[in-house]
């Protein structure tokens, strides 16, 4: 048995050490969870019997602090511990239901919004939430010692991003005010129509106080506040228990305010990073949901098993990010090279496989919203001009350098391809890959040690201008050293648009800025292409994959495979 995450420290460096340690146990522990009971028939259909959820959900968690996550798992996570002002909709993705919040309304031109809080809403200690709370994990985001990796996500806010610059340390400037216990004000910098959609993230959940500063100071970052028995929250779930890189388990909440709605007695969070252990655990019935599934199963599950396999539209882009400081990436005529010799239609018809498109920009088509620049192609005669124009023709003297890539076989297929169309279209055949864990991999992208990194994003709210923001100077997810006042400009002239006919043409110039000179290459939009057992019930299609689990149920419908 793995010991458990039980030295949570206000002490970084120790945090780490631990953690990077105890992640030399992981192979032993993936052992362990599908091997160990193979005395069972069949775990699921114990699991289901005690309505008893088993997600695969990618790498081991960061964090149980809704403010320092980043990743698609971490998230899935916090979605179970906390809940917002507003929170998801069962079933449709551009509808905010109610929260924390009861009720809300914007003003005249969507710029200022009134949110009404429940007067059962509580911590999962039992202590009433107020808007008091929201005030205060609203400052702590934006409180620039926390560092909190999604900051920008409130500078929608009046004052947001000034305070977060540290161009001002008064909180008050910032455009949120407590009107009493049970109402909340949110000022904007602009209007905006779709701002519920918004307050879905991560980064706008509230943290409590009193608990956040019984083990330690509002912006430390690891603490014992985060360890079962500590940790509060205040959505259906509550943490039960963490074993590093075995699972994390929530168990319902018995003061969450709609805890009549929640069917499951327990969900276990798997982090599970190759996707061939997640798929044969689910074929011997030891989870009811993958992750991911590898690609080459794909069109075998599609003929053999099609009710077991879910390929749904999926708001995410993958792309690669170019370090623009670092030469040769410094140079845009090299950057467009690499780009345009990159055959996106091979790679999702022959390597990926799961209906995703090639993208001919970074922003995913929005139907009657938003379409992207049509600017990137496929075309390695102007690929090689480029390159001889940058001073390396046929990719002669051109330096060696790495693509940066997550533990995952998918991204390493994906990378090799792309290793070989250089080298085949730009003669350059010094490229090598090289693969990071999870959490090292997001460090090393933060601090800009790499050449070209593997990326995905995954859209925080239904609307495209969450694919634009961070590309914005000095943003905390830009990761690529790339900067251009003119697209900052334009972002923020999209944000301040009353008219939405404007703001589409703002954010239509920017990406234009962005994909002229690409400190990223797009590659295709994603679909979600997972597994699911058919004992999961109101588990519905969504473009973000936000699912509320208070919704989701186990009910037996027999043997998986037909």
């Amino acid at each position: 048995m793995l010991p458990r995450c039980s030295a949570l420290r206000t002490n970084q460096q120790g945090w780490f050490i631990e953690r990077t340690l105890l992640i030399r146990f992981a192979t032993l522990a993936l052992f362990t969870v599908f091997v160990s009971s193979c005395g069972r028939t069949n775990l699921v259909e114990e699991a289901t019997e005690g309505k008893v959820l088993l997600l695969a959900n990618g790498a081991e968690p960061r964090s149980c602090d809704p403010h320092l996550v980043q990743s698609v798992g971490d998230s899935n996570i916090m979605r179970a511990l906390f809940e917002g002002l507003v929170t998801f909709h069962i079933s449709e993705d551009d509808t905010a239901a109610p929260g924390v919040a009861e009720r809300w309304e914007p003003n005249e031109d969507f710029s200022v919004w009134t949110f009404y809080l429940r007067e059962d809403a509580k911590w999962s200690n039992g202590e009433p939430i107020t808007a008091h709370d929201f005030a205060y994990s609203y400052e702590r985001v934006l409180t620039p010692e926390l560092a909190s990796p999604y900051a920008s996500m409130l500078f929608p806010l009046q004052g947001a991003e000034e305070f977060n610059k540290g161009e001002t340390d008064d909180f008050s400037t910032v455009g949120v005010k407590v009107i009493d216990d049970r109402t909340l004000e949110l000022s904007l910098i602009g209007p905006m129509d779709y701002f519920p959609e918004v307050l879905k993230h991560t980064t706008w959940l509230p943290v409590p106080k009193e608990t956040i500063e019984k083990f330690g100071k509002m912006t430390d970052r690891y603490t014992d506040w985060q360890r079962p028995g500590n940790h509060v929250g205040n959505g259906p779930f509550v943490l039960k228990s963490w074993r590093i890189n075995h699972s994390l388990t929530v168990e319902p909440n018995s003061h969450y305010w709609d805890r009549e709605t929640v069917k499951l007695n327990e969900i276990r969070f798997i982090p599970i990073p190759n996707e061939y252990t997640e798929e044969r655990a689910f074929r011997d019935s030891r989870l009811h949901y993958t992750y991911t599934m590898p690609n080459n199963m794909i069109a075998w599950y599609r003929e053999n098993q099609p009710h077991l396999l879910r390929t749904e539209p999926y708001a995410g882009s993958y792309f690669y990010r170019f370090n623009v400081n670092e030469p040769p990436m410094n140079d845009p005529k090299v950057r467009k090279a690499l780009t345009l010799a990159i055959d996106r239609e091979a790679i999702v018809k022959n390597v990926t496989q799961g209906g995703q498109e090639p993208s001919f920009g970074f922003t995913p088509p929005f139907k009657g919203v938003y379409e992207p620049p049509k600017m990137v192609e496929f075309n390695p005669g102007k690929a090689r001009e480029l390159l001889a124009e940058a001073g390396y023709p046929n990719g002669e003297g051109f330096p060696g350098f790495q693509i940066l890539i997550n533990t995952q076989e998918a991204h390493r297929t994906v990378a090799e391809t792309i290793q070989a169309m250089w080298k085949e279209h730009l003669g350059i055949d010094n490229v090598t890959i090289n693969n990071q864990e999870w959490k090292v991999f997001q460090q090393t992208l933060h601090d800009l040690n790499y050449e070209v990194a593997r990326s995905g994003w995954i859209g925080d709210y239904v609307h495209p201008m969450t694919f634009l923001t961070m590309w914005q100077t000095d943003d905390t997810n830009n990761e690529t050293g790339w900067s251009n006042a003119e697209y900052d400009r334009l972002i923020r002239e999209a944000f301040e648009a009353a008219d939405p006919a404007v703001r589409q043409e703002k954010m239509f110039a920017a990406e234009k800025i962005l994909l002229d000179e690409l400190p990223i290459a797009p590659i295709y939009w994603y679909t979600r292409v997972y597994l699911l057992h058919p004992d999961v019930k109101n588990w519905n299609p969504k473009v973000l994959d936000n699912r509320p689990f208070k919704h989701v149920d186990l009910i037996d419908s027999g043997p998986a495979y037909q």
